[in-house]
C-alpha cells in the first residue's frame, strides 16, 4: 500500500494531504494543494538519494509560495495577451495586469485544492489527483474536469494531464517544477542539451510577437550539450516534431542525468534570478488563444484534453 501522510495547517483549521509512493529508483511526494510535486527523490552514482526538485519541507509553506514550485499551472499556463481571447465570436475577459494575463489568473489552478481520487503502489505506483473549475472560473468559458498522474514507471516519472468541458474553452497545462539535480549551489554548469531548433521571439512584456526564430548562432542554440552558464533563462522553444524528447540535463556533481519528453508542441526554459533551478514547462505556445498561426489551444465537449510529459534520470556514464 501507498504511504499517506495528513499534515494540519495551523493558520488556516485546514487538512493538508501529502501522499508518498516510491518504487526502487524514485520516491515521490505529492500534495492535494496545487497538485505539488513536494519532492522528487532520486539515487544518485554514490547510492544516496538526492531530491531534485526545489521545494519546501513544510507543506504549509506552499500557501504564500508565489513561484508555484512543483505546481499545475493552468487554465492557460504562460501569457495571454489583451486581458482575454475570443472564442467562437464571444469575448471573454481575464484577470491581468498591464494587459497580460498569466498561469491562469490571480488564484490559478496552482492555489486550488486537489482532491486525491487513486492510489496506487502496485507495480507502477501512481498518483491520480482530480480539481473541477467551474465555468468562468478566471473568466475561462465552461465547467473543465481535469485529472492528473503521476506515475514512476522504473527509473522515470509520467506526468498526465487530462481534462474535459461541457462547453467550449482554452486550455493548456503543465507541471511548473524547478529541478535541481544535485546539492550544489548554482545550476550554471549543469550540461544542457535541448531538442528545439526554433524559438519564439518575445516582446518586453513576454509575450510572442508570431515570429518563430531559429536557435542557430544565437545565445539559445542548446542543440549541441552545453554548460547553461550565468544567464538566466525564459524561453520558448519550439520542439522537434520529429523526436517525443525536448531536453535533457546533467549534473557531473551527483551523477544524474534527466532525460525530458513530451507530446506537446514548446518548452518553456526557465531559470529564476533569486534562487538555483530550472524549469521545463512542457506546453502549447503562450497565447496561442489570440494567435492564429499557433497550435490550437481550444478544447471542445466531446474532447480529451491530453498532455503527457515524462521525466526520465539516468546516472552519468
Amino acid at each position: 500500500m501507498a504511504k499517506f501522510f495528513y499534515f494540519y495547517r495551523s493558520l488556516e483549521r485546514h487538512q493538508l494531504k501529502q501522499v508518498t509512493i516510491s518504487n526502487e529508483y524514485i520516491t515521490l511526494m505529492v500534495l492535494d494543494y496545487g497538485a505539488i510535486i513536494q519532492k522528487l527523490l532520486v539515487k544518485g552514482k554514490d547510492g544516496n538519494y538526492t531530491n531534485t526538485v526545489v521545494g519546501y519541507n513544510h507543506p504549509s509553506r506552499y500557501k504564500l509560495d508565489e513561484n508555484c514550485l512543483g505546481a499545475c499551472v493552468g487554465r492557460y499556463a504562460g501569457r495571454i495577451a489583451n486581458g482575454g481571447f475570443e472564442l467562437d465570436r464571444e469575448k471573454f475577459f481575464l484577470y491581468q495586469e498591464d494587459g497580460v494575463h498569466l498561469h491562469g489568473g490571480k488564484e490559478g489552478f496552482n492555489q486550488k485544492t486537489w482532491t486525491i481520487e487513486e492510489v496506487s503502489q502496485a507495480d507502477h505506483p501512481y498518483v491520480k489527483l482530480s480539481y473541477k473549475s467551474k465555468h468562468l472560473e478566471e473568466g475561462y468559458p465552461g465547467n473543465l474536469t481535469v485529472n492528473i498522474t503521476y506515475k514512476l514507471v522504473q527509473n522515470a516519472l509520467q506526468v498526465i494531464h487530462e481534462a474535459v468541458t461541457d462547453r467550449s474553452t482554452v486550455i493548456n497545462l503543465t507541471n511548473h517544477s524547478y529541478f535541481k539535480i544535485d546539492a550544489g549551489p548554482y545550476i550554471d554548469d549543469y550540461e544542457l542539451q535541448l531538442n528545439c531548433p526554433y524559438y519564439l521571439e518575445l516582446e518586453e512584456n513576454m509575450l510572442p510577437t508570431g515570429n518563430i526564430i531559429p536557435v542557430r548562432s544565437t545565445d539559445n542554440d542548446f542543440l549541441l550539450p552545453k554548460p547553461i552558464g550565468i544567464k538566466r533563462l525564459d524561453t520558448v522553444f519550439v520542439k522537434n516534431m520529429g523526436s517525443e524528447k525536448v531536453a535533457e540535463v546533467s549534473s557531473y556533481r551527483s551523477g544524474i542525468s534527466m532525460n525530458v519528453y513530451t507530446n506537446q508542441p514548446a518548452l518553456v526554459v526557465y531559470t529564476p534570478v533569486d534562487f538555483p533551478g530550472i524549469c521545463f514547462e512542457t506546453q502549447n505556445y503562450p497565447d496561442a488563444p489570440n494567435q492564429p498561426d499557433f497550435p490550437n489551444s481550444v478544447l471542445r465537449p466531446g474532447e480529451t484534453y491530453n498532455n503527457i510529459t515524462i521525466f526520465k534520470f539516468d546516472l552519468v556514464p
